[in-house]
């Protein structure tokens, strides 16, 4: 059909009684006009009639997975190959000079092989949004995958344009490629070890994004924004993103605080040092004034009446408080903060629960709490674990017990003006 139509404006402008060079540069320049105007037409009608028209068929179905592949534009970049095509079994017609039409013919493979390149890539990224609407995506992230993948594509492509311009086959690349593998593994390293690193981090499931880890050795705190083939970048709290490599993961230690934010509690675990001086046995005024405490009374008196019973028992010499059993003020204190402690409903009494005395040194002696808050939001937990040691500060005085903490410039200038007054 084209043959003939050109056949009939060659001899349309022969009759013409223009030259035949004249002729001849008409049709030329009339026969690549056409063409030019066809890959126009056709590069049209894909995109602003076919394209147009599948976004509407997409916007009317109920499913949305159809609708990722418009957002990825894996149909804009396949519209490529409609002007492409048309040049490509056109250009003979065009130009009666075989190198410059096989030249031109080169090109547009090239160019169709980029495009098919960019439409593998979208293609892959439509699937991956489609993937990451599951649920099962935020325990096994596959973006490490998807790179690779797409370095696959890349790679293919270039060996595949490679032999298109030099003339010989895929595979002599490949042998020579082989040839410097070793130069390849020190070039691609860091991408061989991500992927190790990838494999592994999604067969054990250690880390995912949106978990807040630590990772001391790269002074990084926060939540996991992304884990692709080659880095990890994470959110840290200060709102700075840290960047490291992916196989940073598998060869250096990291703390994965999941496990915390999917219990029923975030730890509470902090001391407070007890003057060692202050630490006595209950006498009796003691013992009245603590017995007003509701959250103890009932154990004061039962505690009372055992000791009694048991010193009776064995005719302990009570006149020497050594002597026998006795309470002190700092053991109460612990049986004070249990008994707050439980009494609050936002320390969860199911997990680790623990007021405990710690090894004594100069400092005194550390009375430690050792619980889980149900409140695991950071801010929160924050604002609780304050307000149990407020509590706790204010407390201790009323067990006769003292606070141990280094002298301060205002605790010796007392010190000093009492001595002078005493001069």
């Amino acid at each position: 059909m084209i043959e003939k139509w050109i056949a009939d404006l060659a001899e349309l402008l022969n009759n013409s009684g223009l030259s035949d060079r004249a002729a001849l540069r008409i049709e030329n320049l009339v026969v690549i006009s056409s063409i030019i105007i066809l890959a126009i037409i056709s590069d049209y009608i894909t995109k602003r009639i076919l394209i147009t028209s599948i976004k509407t068929i997409v916007k009317r179905t109920a499913n949305t997975w159809d609708d990722v592949f418009i957002t990825k534009k894996v149909f804009h970049k396949l519209a490529h190959f409609a002007p492409a095509i048309v040049l490509y079994y056109c250009i003979d017609y065009a130009i009666d000079l075989p190198k410059i039409v096989s030249f031109i013919k080169s090109v547009l493979i090239i160019y169709m092989m980029i495009i098919s390149l960019l439409t593998a890539t979208s293609f892959v990224s439509a699937l991956h949004s489609i993937y990451l609407t599951f649920p099962v995506a935020k325990e096994k992230p596959i973006k490490g995958y998807v790179q690779l993948l797409n370095l696959f594509l890349y790679f293919v492509t270039i060996i595949l344009i490679y032999s298109h311009i030099s003339g010989n086959p895929a595979k002599h690349l490949l042998t020579a490629l082989g040839a410097v593998a070793a130069v390849l593994l020190l070039v691609f390293k860091d991408t061989l070890l991500g992927l190790v690193a990838s494999v592994q981090i999604s067969a054990n499931q250690m880390v995912k994004p949106g978990d807040w880890i630590v990772v001391p050795s790269r002074d990084t705190d926060g939540t996991v924004l992304e884990i692709s083939l080659n880095t990890v970048k994470v959110q840290n709290w200060d709102k700075t993103i840290s960047s490291f490599p992916t196989y940073a993961l598998i060869n250096e230690s990291f703390q994965n605080w999941k496990g915390m934010e999917e219990s029923g509690g975030r730890r509470i675990k902090r001391s407070i040092n007890i003057d060692m001086n202050s630490v006595k046995f209950l006498d009796e005024e003691l013992k009245g004034k603590l017995k007003k405490l509701h959250l103890i009374k009932e154990y004061i008196e039962e505690r009372e009446k055992t000791i009694d019973e048991f010193n009776i028992k064995n005719a302990i010499d009570t006149s020497m408080p050594v002597n026998g059993r006795r309470m002190t003020n700092l053991g109460i204190l612990r049986r004070y903060l249990e008994a707050y402690l439980k009494n609050r409903s936002d320390i969860n009494t199911d997990m680790t629960f623990l007021v405990r005395q710690l090894q004594p040194s100069e400092k005194g002696i550390p009375i430690e709490i050792y619980v889980f808050s149900k409140i695991k939001v950071w801010s929160d937990y924050e604002s609780l674990q304050s307000d149990i040691f407020d509590h706790v500060l204010a407390a201790i005085p009323w067990f006769d017990l003292r606070v141990f903490q280094n002298p301060g410039g205002g605790d010796l200038r007392n010190l000093i003006g009492t001595i002078n007054s005493g001069k």
